[in-house]
């Protein structure tokens, strides 16, 4: 029964789909009646996103499921250091703005298999094509199906996982089959209802706590008495624990090992996110460099906002269980964190916030089954299956590939298979992508700035990084023991050593870079397929300039603040 849900939430929540759904509707009407009706305009609606419509894309696209049932909970055991992920975020997304764009348009790479075939050759391609299409189908659509899943059952009342889940995806699939124009300009609808809802819901989370702290019904003074209450749950660096440490403070650090997470792991893993990935580098590669620029600021903006909305819930549910008045937490499951705050908002709210999550679910499952389609389509299909096929066909292949990669997760979620819930929501999307980023990384970064790189060093560099990652996460600790100079290993919840992955993730990077650079060096001074660098290509706007200095002194007083 929908005994959580009143009239008035099913009321706001399908005026929420109705506006979605007709402003889809009159996007892809007026897409049909233009003249170019291409693959490339299906796919990567062929310049035709404004700044506004980029950025607002790409954060509706990442910010998901993993994110407010995820990050939540994590910020609900670990406090605001796993806001990290979203603060180096931010600064990566201003390298990528700076460096990796002006490479990729000036090149006119519409895909990153695109980009290693044109820079390497067609085996480095198809390579990397099989991988992202392996972690999108199996890693990240599994994960938000599973996770959104998980958040819309609990707001009705614990019934309907499975219709929930099939819903989330014919809802994603029917934005996704009108191309990548459709999936832009929903997702602006999508991010507004997520970041106002979204703070909406912080907002009167906060007030709850000062309510039940006996202050009345005060928004600041709810979050004062987070600061005073888990002081411990307002701090970005974890120190490496001690002897005879606990297992919550040991596993805090697996999850976030403090200062040695920022040298580098952080980094790789938000680079090979934010700038080697096409299901965010999509929004921006048909666009012009300004454009491109611009709306990927504009989503470092909106990524400072974002452990507002999606992490502090989570505290909120900490200290709120921590006094007794979300009792239904204590059997582990962190990842109910964001529902368990639901549950207190008054009717109509819940509405609001069902909307903010499907928003959520929806903008992300629509964008990476659109890459997934893309990827299999122009990388795949028409390079390998079907060299001669025309652009009509293209296109029903692509939404074929959506239809099929969206069953296929369904399938592996139904039961849960891949153990997403004993992982926790976050760090199983983190932590599983993490054996494919260093290779990735280290391909693209030495394929755009070192001429010397070949392919030869790409395919070895791209399975090193694979087989590195495995070795430091499985068998690293069985072969050198559990305290090396390169790392320290630590008992986690089930009694086994375990390396924090942002270290194996660090080390694993380096080696292949290492290799990389030297199966590279028994090559050509300058390979034949090297990208031309000038530095005009990298020169800024001032408008782009005051934009990057915005957000550097917005997060260094976080970090100043949070430290």
């Amino acid at each position: 029964m929908l005994n959580h849900i009143s009239t008035a939430d099913i009321l706001v929540f399908f005026f929420y789909f109705i506006l979605v759904s007709c402003y889809g509707y009159f996007v892809y009407r007026r897409k049909r009646n233009e003249t170019n009706s291409s693959s490339h305009s299906f796919f990567l609606a062929e310049g035709s996103l404004t700044w506004w419509a980029i950025g607002a894309s790409i954060i509706a696209s990442n910010i998901s499921a993993e994110q407010f049932i995820g990050m939540s909970g994590d910020g609900f055991f670990a406090g605001i250091a796993v806001a990290v992920y979203e603060w180096v975020g931010a600064a990566a997304l201003i390298i990528v703005a700076v460096f990796f764009m002006p490479v990729y348009i000036k090149n006119k790479i519409f895909t990153m298999p695109q980009f290693l075939q044109n820079r390497y050759n067609s085996g480095v391609a198809l390579v990397m094509s099989i991988f992202w299409l392996f972690l999108y189908v199996f890693i990240n659509l599994t994960a938000i199906l599973y996770l959104g899943a998980i958040a819309i059952n609990s707001l009705l009342g614990g019934e309907y996982f499975h219709w929930v889940m099939v819903g989330l995806a014919i809802f994603g699939a029917i934005i996704a089959l009108g191309g990548m124009r459709v999936v832009g300009y929903t997702d602006v609808i999508q991010v507004g209802v997520l970041v106002v809802g979204g703070l909406a819901i912080t907002y009167l989370s906060l007030t709850i706590v000062s309510q039940k702290f006996g202050f009345g019904t005060n928004a600041l003074t709810g979050f004062n008495l987070l600061l005073k209450d888990s002081p411990d749950h307002f701090h970005l660096i974890f120190k490496k624990p001690a002897a005879g440490a606990s297992t919550e403070t040991i596993t805090k650090y697996l999850i976030l090992p403090g200062f040695a997470m920022y040298v580098s792991g952080q980094w790789i893993s938000n680079l090979n996110y934010w700038g080697c990935n096409q299901y965010i580098t999509q929004r921006a590669l048909g666009a012009n460099i300004t454009t491109a620029r611009t709306g990927i600021l504009f989503a470092s903006m909106l990524k400072i906002l974002m452990p507002v909305i999606v992490m502090l819930p989570g505290i909120v549910a900490f200290v709120l269980y921590k006094h007794g008045h979300l009792p239904e937490l204590g059997k582990g499951g962190k990842d109910g964190a964001y529902s368990a705050i639901l549950s207190f908002l008054p009717s109509g709210l819940k509405g609001l916030s069902l909307a903010v999550l499907t928003a959520a679910i929806v903008a992300s499952l629509a964008g990476k089954v659109n890459s997934i389609a893309t990827i299999f389509t122009l990388d795949v299909y028409k390079n390998y299956l079907n060299k001669n096929t025309s652009e009509r066909r293209m296109v029903w292949v692509g939404r074929a590939a959506i239809v099929v990669s969206l069953l296929i997760s369904i399938l592996f979620t139904w039961t849960d298979v891949l153990g997403i819930s004993s992982a926790g929501g976050y760090t199983f999307v983190q932590k599983y992508s993490s054996f494919v980023s260093p290779g990735v990384l280290a391909t693209f970064l030495l394929g755009m700035f070192w001429k010397r790189t070949t392919a030869e060093a790409a395919i070895i560099g791209i399975l090193t990084g694979f087989a590195a990652s495995v070795f430091f996460n499985q068998f690293a600790v069985q072969v050198f023991g559990p305290e090396t100079l390169l790392y320290s290993a630590f008992h986690n919840a089930s009694g086994q050593y375990e390396i924090p992955f942002f270290i194996s993730l660090s080390w694993s990077f380096l080696i292949t870079l290492a290799v990389m650079v030297v199966v590279s060096l028994k090559g050509k001074m300058i390979n034949a397929k090297a990208i031309v660098i000038e530095s005009s290509m990298f020169k800024l706007k001032p408008s782009s300039v005051m934009l990057i200095a915005v957000i550097l002194v917005l997060l260094s007083a976080i970090y100043i603040r949070f430290w």
